[in-house]
């Protein structure tokens, strides 16, 4: 049993935490913070999904609003219906990555970003306080329910500058694992608009996960074997609701989750124009050194895609992202897109006419090790990430999120977990060695 209200939005176990009555509570108090207008809603794939967006509807419509559904869609393509519209906010029914049984609500902003640290406090105390009002009459708000998303998210990804700067595939194979949930069409869409030939590994929209739905190597393997037996190009791995993207190369191997992002900033400063850059505090250094060869900045945020999006509008920044598979695309729309990723990373291939691991070898190599600590109280949080921040020496360190300790080629970050209860702690160093000796150094203090 859990229930995790976050910046994220709201994920819980189904059952006695994810009920009917807590969809229903948090969507009418949704739309009792939101100014008058049209909501979009959509649902990563999830079985669960089909009932809580039936009481997603019914709620937001008892509460007088229009609903623009997109039934089964990714969270980058709800966001994208909600910024490019006159919707004053979104609803994406998702747990994202993780397991199936939970599931979740993530709140968009009209501007088809997650709500920010004020829009949630004032949607907790909608919620806490039940302060939304129904309508008192018969009328009731009305349902459009839209049929065309994945191809105009597809036009959208197609009409990037840095995407139709190369030239188009020659049937080259590409295998798919969108793990049976919302980006099995739009993604093998997009590669076969792009002049690919896809092969479906997970793609059927089903919602039922074939394996773990976290996009982490040890979840792909069958992915891996896929692209080595197609004789594929490379392979595409998503989550369920399609905002992060992990790739594996021609030989079937998994390039590291952290350097899609790497690869999109590579595309876009190349292919489009340069600017700044904004990941968070916990992805790779390698973003860095490609912004740096191009003359641009890199700018670091809090982990959390609305941290990043906030300080990407504040720095005018032309790309960003997350180190776990996430990229930000403003020119397209203002949040993670697998499907963006894809446009970006293929393009760049295309216009090199190299392959995903001769790309990936002529970056800088650095060595990641991503842990985790459960919390079974998460009261000392606080008092763990003191002792770090007072410990460590000879590092640059900032407490925007966590304690992040940087130095001149290394770096380590401890912090809790947004919508998980566990605390992580995430080294990077030019090798394993130093990595591992970052994560002792922290494990030690925390222990300690």
């Amino acid at each position: 049993m859990a229930f995790i209200r976050s910046i994220s939005g709201l994920r819980a176990t189904l059952g006695d935490d994810l009920t009917p009555a807590v969809v229903a509570a948090y969507a009418t108090a949704f739309a009792s913070i939101l100014p008058p207008g049209p909501i979009v809603v959509g649902r990563d794939g999830r079985p669960s999904g089909v009932w809580m967006q039936d009481i997603v509807i019914g709620s937001l419509r008892a509460c007088g609003r229009v609903v623009r559904c997109l039934d089964l869609a990714t969270t980058p393509t709800v966001q994208l219906f909600t910024e490019h519209s006159d919707a004053v906010g979104g609803i994406a029914i998702t747990a994202s990555h993780n397991p199936a049984p939970w599931n979740g609500l993530k709140f968009l902003d009209a501007g088809g970003v997650f709500l920010d640290a004020d829009g949630n406090a004032d949607l907790w105390r909608a919620v806490d306080t039940q302060s939304a009002s129904l309508v008192a009459d018969q009328q009731a708000g009305a349902v459009e329910w839209i049929s065309d998303t994945t191809a105009r998210h597809v036009e959208h990804v197609l009409a990037l500058a840095a995407v139709h700067a190369a030239p188009r595939a020659d049937g080259e194979r590409v295998v798919v694992d969108a793990v049976n949930c919302s980006g099995s069409y739009v993604i093998p869409a997009l590669l076969e608009a792009l002049g690919y030939a896809v092969i479906r590994l997970y793609a059927d929209g089903s919602g039922v996960f074939p394996h773990a739905p976290e996009p982490l190597t040890e979840n792909l393997t069958e992915l891996g074997r896929a692209v080595i037996e197609h004789g594929a190009a490379f392979g595409v791995a998503i989550d369920p609701d399609g905002d992060r993207l992990v790739l594996f190369d021609e030989r079937g191997m998994p390039i590291g989750e952290e350097r899609t992002i790497a690869l999109a900033t590579q595309s876009a400063l190349t292919l489009g124009e340069p600017g700044a850059v904004v990941v968070n505090y916990s992805t790779t250094r390698l973003v860095d050194d490609i912004a740096a060869s191009h003359g641009c900045t890199t700018f670091r945020a809090p982990v959390g895609e609305i941290n990043v999006v906030r300080r990407m509008q504040r720095e005018h920044a032309v790309i960003g992202g997350e180190g776990s598979g996430g990229v930000i695309y403003p020119a397209c729309h203002a949040g993670r897109d697998s499907v963006v990723g894809v446009g970006l990373i293929s393009a760049y291939l295309r216009h090199r006419a190299c392959s995903l691991s001769q790309v990936c070898a002529e970056f800088p190599q650095y060595a990641m090790i991503k842990t985790k600590v459960v919390l079974d109280d998460r009261d000392r949080l606080a008092q763990d990430l003191a002792r770090v921040a007072s410990s460590v020496e000879g590092a640059t360190i900032s407490t925007d999120d966590g304690v992040h300790c940087a130095w001149s080629d290394r770096w380590v970050h401890v912090r809790g977990s947004n919508t998980e209860p566990i605390m992580r702690i995430i080294a990077e160093a030019p090798t394993q060695d130093d990595a591992e000796q970052l994560i002792t150094m922290i494990s030690a203090l925390i222990n300690g």
